[in-house]
Parts: structure tokens; C-alpha cells; sequence
């Protein structure tokens, strides 16, 4: 049955934290997805409401503020501004961004918290939890880091490992370490509130395995299926924590809820403030009704490791509520790549949307259309600047733009842009026009699926077949003979420009708007795609403007030295330096005579790939040195250096050559040397000390 069936929507996209601006990651994982899908219902006129906000609760909002030594209001406030401000001029359509630190959402947080309580739903016990004694905190799972027990990765949290997905206790880590001071944590007791997942296992099983096999992507299918293949286990809804929503019992003075208990409520917290906003009634969007066909239809857009939080924590809370409906689907993405690496925040191997959208003005729709064409639907998938340049000027340019920019340009060169039909239709027309009925249908089976990348390439396939007309017909030959065939060709594909607007809307929309604005259009609905009328006999076309521009080499390189930079910051960063040596007595140091010298010439030993052969004058005397510095230094280069020698070195034979002393280099955390020499010229033979 298709989804088109249904009436009424409620769409989200996961809660990015507001501890950080977002990547390209974050986009193809959520929020692309999820806009094209909610952009497509609304051309089918229906009823949806598309949420997200910040969230801005949690070990991670918490830690940012440690390291920027702010506090954590402070943090979400500058977080949540930037990333609203970013979606906004991407162009993400959300009906309303909210806030998890608002006083509706703790307030829903907590009702939901007192349902599950007063209902006894929750284990209440005491347990062993990792505690800082340095810091005098227990560690929330994001407080704790050690070694996946599945995948050895040693960077796993204490509730998940990013690398393999796994869900995790944060005494499932071996060699645990605490963020707070880099030391290891001991167990120490305390109370918190369970919600008994395994009490829910057999519910889960039925609702996932039985009832969404063949409803959810085969790798959210295939990760549900996993967890429940192991076993659940009870996971504490509770957190000693001093930033988050309180627990609303006297006894739980000082606890916090769960993230993952009052994140996912976020949903339903902003899409009560978007009915307050709208004269809505929240209620409609996520309450069971008495006539379940009225019910809205709930699907949850989010990245892979967001996916058992989605498909079993969240559902088991709403099915112990009672009161809500569950997600008919969880179109949940894999990880986007950067340039053959993990994207990775913290090493800042990334493509930052606020930095794009400074460095790119405009080109919204360039990076939707390449995210779209590159979506890691079922599996990983790899962004790179070059396919990026390739796919805008490649397809964007030369196929889409190409198509829309010759029509215009002719149809306002030949006829002052009237669209007028000056022959009967041909075969070869009938059969282009024909064709394009198809495309509608094709692109909306594909996003029905949540195959986005085949929905993009149907559309696409649409601007090919308007630009072999063009090329099949040559009207810029025919108007010599034929003015009203012309006419014709003109006509035709100016409703294949119609239609790719109409079609572009999901996938394009700036460019869409851009295109009815060329066309004098209002904009139109989906049922108008693939008419061969969507523009009236006579109507005028208006002022042609490019739609896309190529990118160019240079943007290409500066973004490759972007990340080439962070790379090399990323190992000077996490280079150690080596352990001090055997302590020395004094007397052992001032039995070193280092002095400074001048480079007077410099020559390459022959046969050798790092010696060089220096002449330095050292206020005592000019003398030989062989140095292994050739690798970094280029002889004319360093002529008149200063440099710091170790003068009374014993002399040793280096390739037949007597080499007296040795100058003292520095080693950077890429093996590069560099010279230890004053900043300012100094006599020879002045002692270093």
C-alpha cells in the first residue's frame, strides 16, 4: 500500500547535541532524508508536522563546557544558534526547531517519567557505578572511555561504541578511563531507576521482527534483529548528573533523567509548542485515536548509531505509556566518509555546514544535490572535493543547467519567450512527452522506499531526456527552414523545464524556486509532474538566469588544504613528547661546549641521500661537520645560517669525512628537523648555556 494512503504525518529527525556545529556527516545521515521526504508529502498535500530542536542535555553538553571552561547554558546557547541559524539557511524545512532545555519539555519529560513510575514500571536498585575520585562525580556512560569488549576499539563510551554500533554498559569497557581526569574510575554504589527492556523483549520481538520485516531498511532490520538475537538487559532511566532535567521523586534529589529518556520526548515536547505556536492540537500528531486510520504516521529520520535508541529504548517507553503511536518506519542512514577517513569531530577532519555555507555562498542545492546522489543508504559511503567538483559541473552544469539555459535563451532569442505550439506534435514529440509521464511515478516509488539516491537519478534522467530532444531536434538549424517546428521543439521542452521544477522541488528546491521564477510560474503541486500543459499557449517566459555555476579548481585545493592543515595539527596534537631521560649531574652539563656557529658552505656527500657536508665558523676555528639534514635543507638554503654546535664532540669518520662536532636540531612530530639557532644574529663562538 503506498504511503500516499495516509493522511497525516509526524516526521523528526534526530536531535543533534548542542555541543558543536554540524558536518556533512549530520546531513546525510538525517536531515536531507528527512527534507526531501517531508518536502515531497507536502507537494501530495498533506498533513505533517517535521520536528527537531537541540539536544542540549547529557554528558557530551557537560564535557564541551569543561573544555571551553564555560558552563553549560552558555554552551547550548551558542550551539543551539548556530546550528538553527545553519538549517535555516540550508534550507532545511523543519515547522519548528526547538530546545530540550525549555520549560514544556521538562515539564512533558518528567509526566512521562511519573506515567512509567506510578505505574511501577521502572526496577528500582542499587548498583555499582564508575565514580571520579578526583572529581567526586559518578561518570554518566559519556564520562567513561575504554575498550570495545566486541571490536577493540579503544575509544567506545560507557553506552555505546561508535566504531561497530554496539550497545554497551559502561562496565562492559576494559581499561575504562574517566573524561574528567584521564584517570581510571572505581565502582562505588548508588541508586537509580530501570526500565526493564528484557520485560518488553517479547513485545519487541513481535512488533520488530514479525512486523516490520520487510518494512524497515535490511540494515536497521539486521541491528534490531542483533540485540534482540543477545538479549536485553534493564537500562537505567536515571543519571547522577548536575545538568539535565531533575527527577521528579524527593528521593531522587539531584538525579537527572536518562537522555535517552527525555531526548527522544524532545519530539513530542516541540511539536506541542508548534500546536501552541498554530492553534494545532499536538495530540492528533502522536495519540492513539478511537479510529485508527486517523492516526498519524510516525517515522523517525536518524543516523546508524542512533538506531537501537529509535527501534527498541523509545518504542518500549511509548508502548509501557500506552497513550502514543509508534513509528511506522526508521529510515535509518550509515556513515558518510571524508577523503578515505571517518568524519570525525573531535580531529576535525570535516566538512563544517556553517564553513560551507560561508565559503560556498549560494550553493545550497550544489552539496544537496551530491549528499542526495552519495547517501549511505544501506551501507558506508565516501564524500570527496573532487566528486563533489566532478557531480555540480558534470551534472549540474552540463546536464541540468545546460538543458533549462538553451531553452530559455532560444525561446527568448527566436519567439521573446512565448510558449506557443506552431505545428502538430510529432511522433518523436509524443514519445518525449510520453516518457516524461513516467518520471513521477518512478521518483515516487523510489522516496515511498526511502531510496533517495534512485528518486535523485529518475529526476535526473529527466533533464537527460529534455537535453537529447534538444540535441535530436537542433531548432537552432531548423529555424533557418521552419519557424513553426521550431515553434513546436520550443514548446515541448519548455514543459520538460515545467515539469523539472515541479520534479526538483523535493531534491532542489532553492533551484526550483529559482526555475518557476524563470518560468513566470506559480509554484505547483506534484499531481501537475509530468503533464505536457503545465505552461498555457502564449504564456511568457521571464528572465533567464544561470542556474548553477561550475566550481572551480581553487575552491577544490583551498578545501583539500583545509583538511590537509587539520591533519597535520591533529599530530602535533597527539604526539607525546618522549619521556626526560636519566637525570645528569651539573658537572656532566658543563662539560658540553655548545657554541654558536655560521654556515659558511654547504655541499651534498655524494652517494648519500641525508648528509650534507658544512663548513661552520665557530669563533674558535672553521671546521667540518657532517649532518643527516638533506632530507629538509637544500645546501645554498642554509649558507650564513647561525646555528648551535656542540663543539667538543669527539671527531668520527662519516663517509670518509671527518666530522668535528654536531649542530643540535629540533624534531617535529612528523620527523621534520628544524635548526635550533637564536632569533637574532649573535658573534661566533658565543657559548650556549
Amino acid at each position: 500500500m503506498s504511503i500516499l494512503s495516509n493522511n497525516r504525518f509526524t516526521i523528526t529527525s534526530a536531535l543533534p547535541y548542542a555541543n558543536g556545529p554540524l558536518h556533512i556527516g549530520h546531513l546525510a545521515g538525517a536531515y536531507i532524508p528527512g527534507d526531501i521526504f517531508v518536502r515531497f508529502l507536502r507537494l501530495n498535500h498533506k498533513d505533517v508536522v517535521y520536528v527537531c530542536g537541540s539536544d542540549e542535555h547529557g554528558a557530551a553538553i557537560t564535557i564541551r563546557a569543561k573544555k571551553e571552561g564555560i558552563t553549560p547554558q552558555e554552551i547550548i546557547d551558542k550551539y543551539n544558534k548556530q546550528i538553527k541559524e545553519s538549517f535555516e539557511e540550508f534550507g532545511i524545512s523543519f515547522n519548528i526547531y526547538h530546545r530540550t532545555s525549555e520549560k514544556i519539555h521538562h515539564e512533558l519529560s518528567q509526566e512521562f517519567f511519573l506515567n512509567l513510575y506510578e505505574k511501577g514500571e521502572f526496577i528500582e536498585k542499587f548498583s555499582e557505578q564508575y565514580y571520579d575520585e578526583e572529581f567526586h562525580q559518578f561518570l554518566a556512560d559519556r564520562y567513561i572511555v575504554g575498550t570495545c569488549p566486541h571490536c577493540h576499539n579503544e575509544g567506545a563510551y560507557g553506552d555505546q561504541c561508535e566504531k561497530c554500533g554496539t550497545s554497551l554498559n559502561p562496565t562492559d569497557l576494559i581499561n575504562p578511563k574517566s573524561t574528567l581526569s584521564g584517570k581510571t574510575p572505581v565502582l562505588k554504589e548508588t541508586k537509580h531507576w530501570y526500565l526493564p527492556l528484557d520485560k518488553y523483549q517479547p513485545w519487541l520481538e513481535k512488533w520488530l521482527i514479525e512486523g516490520k520485516k520487510g518494512v524497515l531498511k535490511p540494515n536497521v532490520f539486521g541491528q534490531c534483529s542483533s540485540w534482540l538475537k543477545s538479549g536485553l538487559q534493564p537500562r537505567s532511566m536515571t543519571r547522577d548528573l548536575d545538568w539535565g532535567v531533575d527527577v521528579p521523586l524527593e528521593e531522587a534529589a539531584g538525579k537527572k533523567l536518562y537522555v535517552w529518556l527525555d531526548a527522544p520526548i524532545g519530539y513530542i515536547s516541540a511539536t506541542k509548542q508548534w500546536a501552541l505556536d498554530n492553534g494545532k492540537n499536538w495530540e492528533d500528531y502522536w495519540k492513539k485515536q478511537a479510529d485508527e486510520s486517523q492516526e498519524s504516521t510516525l517515522i523517525h529520520f536518524i543516523g546508524k548509531d542512533n538506531i537501537v535508541f529509535h527501534c527498541i529504548t523509545f518504542p518500549a517507553i511509548l508502548h509501557a505509556h500506552g497513550e502514543y503511536i509508534l513509528p511506522q518506519n526508521v529510515p535509518a542512514n550509515e556513515f558518510l566518509n571524508l577523503e578515505g577517513d571517518k568524519l570525525s569531530t573531535s580531529r576535525n577532519h570535516a566538512v563544517w555546514l556553517h564553513e560551507y555555507l560561508q565559503e560556498f555562498p549560494g550553493k545550497q542545492d550544489e552539496l544537496r544535490y551530491v549528499l542526495t546522489s552519495i547517501l549511505p543508504e544501506t551501507s558506508d559511503s565516501e564524500f570527496t572535493w573532487k566528486d563533489f567538483q566532478a557531480r555540480v559541473n558534470n551534472e549540474l552544469v552540463a546536464i541540468l543547467g545546460n538543458f533549462v539555459n538553451r531553452v530559455m535563451v532560444l525561446s527568448h532569442k527566436y519567439f521573446d519567450g512565448k510558449v506557443e505550439l506552431g505545428s502538430t506534435l510529432t511522433d518523436q514529440d509524443n514519445a518525449v512527452l510520453e516518457e516524461l509521464k513516467q518520471y513521477p511515478a518512478q521518483i515516487t516509488q523510489a522516496i515511498e522506499q526511502y531510496r533517495f539516491r534512485e528518486a535523485l537519478s529518475h529526476f535526473m534522467n529527466a533533464a537527460r531526456l529534455g537535453n537529447k530532444y534538444l540535441a535530436d531536434e537542433e531548432p537552432w538549424k531548423v529555424i533557418k527552414t521552419d519557424e513553426n517546428r521550431v515553434k513546436t521543439v520550443l514548446y515541448v521542452a519548455s514543459q520538460i523545464v515545467a515539469n523539472l521544477a515541479v520534479l526538483a522541488q523535493p531534491f532542489l528546491p532553492k533551484s526550483s524556486d529559482k526555475l518557476f521564477a524563470m518560468l513566470q510560474l506559480e509554484k505547483q503541486g506534484w499531481e501537475k509532474a509530468g503533464q505536457a500543459t503545465i505552461l498555457p499557449e502564449g504564456h511568457v517566459l521571464g528572465e533567464t538566469q544561470l542556474l548553477f555555476e561550475k566550481i572551480t579548481d581553487e575552491q577544490i585545493d583551498f578545501q583539500l588544504q583545509k583538511l590537509a592543515d587539520a591533519k597535520v595539527q591533529n599530530a602535533m596534537n597527539d604526539t607525546k613528547a618522549e619521556p626526560a631521560k636519566a637525570n645528569i649531574s651539573y658537572d656532566d652539563f658543563m662539560k658540553m661546549d655548545i657554541r654558536i656557529g655560521t654556515i659558511l658552505e654547504a655541499e651534498k656527500v655524494a652517494k648519500t641521500k641525508k648528509l650534507l657536508k658544512l663548513k661552520i665558523d665557530t669563533g674558535i676555528d672553521q671546521r667540518t661537520v657532517v649532518s643527516g639534514i638533506a632530507e629538509f635543507f637544500s645546501p645554498e638554503d642554509i649558507v650564513g645560517k647561525q646555528v648551535s654546535i656542540l663543539v667538543n664532540l669527539e671527531p668520527r669518520e662519516i663517509k670518509g669525512i671527518t666530522s668535528q662536532g654536531m649542530i643540535l636540531m629540533a624534531e617535529d612530530a612528523d620527523g621534520r628537523l628544524d635548526f635550533v639557532n637564536p632569533t637574532t644574529a649573535i658573534k661566533p663562538g658565543s657559548s650556549v648555556r
